[in-house]
C-alpha cells in the first residue's frame, strides 16, 4: 500500500494542476470537526462495499484515501484494492497528522 504524509499532500494540494481525488473514510460527525479543504468523496469505511459503485470512475485513478489516525484508511485502501483500484494511498497518521 503506498503512503502520504500530510506535508506531502498539502503540497500537492497547493501546487498541482491536477490535484488528487481524495476520499474520506470517517463517520459524519468527524467529518463535521474537520475536513480536508478540496476533498470531493465521502463515504464511511462501514458504507464502503455497499457504495462501491459511486468510486468506479476512480478506479485507475490515484485516490488518496484518509480518517482520523490512519488506521481506517488504510483498511479502505486494502479493500479497494482487492476490488480491482490500481492507485490507493493512504494519508498517514489522518486527521491527527493533518492539524
Amino acid at each position: 500500500m503506498k503512503t502520504i504524509t500530510s506535508a506531502a499532500l498539502r503540497e500537492r494540494l497547493v501546487s498541482n494542476d491536477n490535484p488528487p481525488v481524495i476520499l474520506d473514510v470517517r463517520q459524519p460527525e468527524e467529518r463535521e470537526l474537520q475536513k480536508i479543504e478540496g476533498d470531493t468523496l465521502f463515504i464511511p469505511l462501514g458504507e464502503l462495499p455497499a457504495r462501491l459503485e459511486e468510486l468506479e470512475e476512480y478506479k485507475d485513478k490515484e485516490l488518496i484515501i484518509y480518517c482520523r489516525s490512519g488506521n481506517r484508511s488504510g483498511q479502505a485502501c486494502m479493500f479497494l484494492e482487492q476490488q480491482g483500484f490500481t492507485d490507493t494511498v493512504n494519508l498517514i497518521g489522518g486527521m491527527l497528522k493533518w492539524s
